[in-house]
């Protein structure tokens, strides 16, 4: 770093650090430790997650998983049906691809070294240096989102910053930045500037500690920067769900292991045509497809309320369709096949809607018992 720049970096991180002691935050569940495990398990989580949304699933997840060990000795299932409900499920399958791969390859015990920890399934270079900093001490610079915005205010700089050459010159930054003393605390300043003050909308700019010298303040441009990407139109999707139905238990699928909701239990899913596209896929067509595929023996189907979820790049239309069976046969001995009961959904590691909609019908059915003056079976 040439000499100015020294002199603006160190001016940056000294009014960064004094800020974070005296308006950071310092009471978050996975601060005020040096356990490797707990705070690799933060900074997978937040990855593409707030914090507000965080907090209860750490807390669960060290609740039930309280260290690697115990991490790598789960079941995936146990994992993801944990994890469940927080999203892009492959953050949990490479959480405890992890895990054991720490107890296999490095006695159990997190590297220190930035370049060692982003060789581990899921932790890339950002979140290997935020271990690195706050488990081990180290010097590394991070580049999550919230910073990223810092950045680009601060200094200005347009363009994407999903594209390489920003991407590259944000890291440039940072590492320039990167003061030589007190890094975890100018680090978490940085965390919580971006996640507090310089937030995507509306930002406090006159809290800033950094606005005296921001470009984009000085500029005008705080609402223009980040350069958002570029818009493109979101595909939609439609597919319909059977909810295959024995009495007071549904017929669930495991899903690929990679790809949307890659490793989960989910229901059977069929094609739908566009809208318009004729009624050929009616649910006593869906009915029969299904009874075809599994050898199942269908009574009757009809369709519930169709949903919609969002994701990153596409948005997904369902239309579920009840099917009621005369007898399994043996479809439960089927690999990749399972019956759960539906006062089990809230537990299980199934995708958020899919579990919302088993427990609205968990929850019909046991009104529809309790309103004959029955009890639930198995009671």
């Amino acid at each position: 770093m040439h000499g100015r720049s020294r002199t603006i970096g160190r001016v940056i991180a000294s009014r960064l650090i004094h800020w974070q002691r005296r308006r950071g935050r310092h009471d978050l569940p996975w601060q005020n430790t040096r356990d490797a495990y707990r705070i690799w398990l933060s900074e997978v989580m937040l990855q593409q997650t707030q914090v507000g949304t965080v907090v209860p699933y750490y807390l669960r997840f060290v609740e039930r998983f309280p260290d690697v060990g115990a991490l790598a000795a789960a079941e995936l299932d146990e994992v993801l049906a944990t994890w469940s409900g927080l999203g892009y499920y492959s953050r949990a399958r490479n959480l405890h691809r992890c895990a054991r791969e720490v107890l296999a390859r490095h006695g159990g015990a997190f590297p220190g070294d930035p370049l060692r920890l982003a060789a581990l399934p899921g932790i890339g270079r950002s979140t290997a240096a935020a271990i690195a900093v706050f488990a081990f001490g180290r010097r590394a610079a991070i580049l999550d989102g919230n910073v990223r915005r810092v950045l680009c205010r601060h200094a200005g700089l347009r363009g994407h910053p999903g594209v390489r050459a920003v991407e590259n010159e944000l890291w440039r930054i940072a590492e320039e930045l990167l003061p030589d003393n007190d890094v975890e605390s100018y680090t978490q300043g940085l965390m919580d500037l971006g996640a507090t003050v310089c937030v995507r909308r509306r930002p406090a700019c006159d809290a800033c500690p950094l606005a005296d010298d921001c470009r984009a303040r000085r500029d005008g441009a705080v609402a223009e920067l980040p350069t958002p990407r570029p818009r493109r139109s979101v595909p939609t999707r439609r597919c319909a769900m059977i909810v295959v139905r024995q009495g007071d238990r549904v017929l669930l699928e495991r899903r690929p292991p990679t790809g949307v909701w890659g490793g989960l239990w989910s229901l059977p899913e069929a094609d739908l045509p566009q809208p318009g596209a004729g009624d050929a896929r009616r649910p006593a067509a869906l009915a029969r497809e299904v009874a075809q595929r599994f050898g199942l023996r269908v009574v009757r189907a009809k369709a519930l309320a169709p949903f919609e979820h969002a994701f990153t790049h596409f948005r997904l239309q369902v239309q579920p369709v009840a099917c009621e069976l005369v007898a399994a046969g043996g479809v439960a001995d089927a690999p990749g096949l399972a019956w759960l009961a539906l006062v089990e959904a809230g537990a299980a590691a199934l995708p958020r809607p899919v579990k919302t909609l088993l427990e609205g019908l968990a929850i019909r059915s046991r009104g529809a018992v309790e309103g004959t003056g029955g009890s639930p079976k198995g009671a």
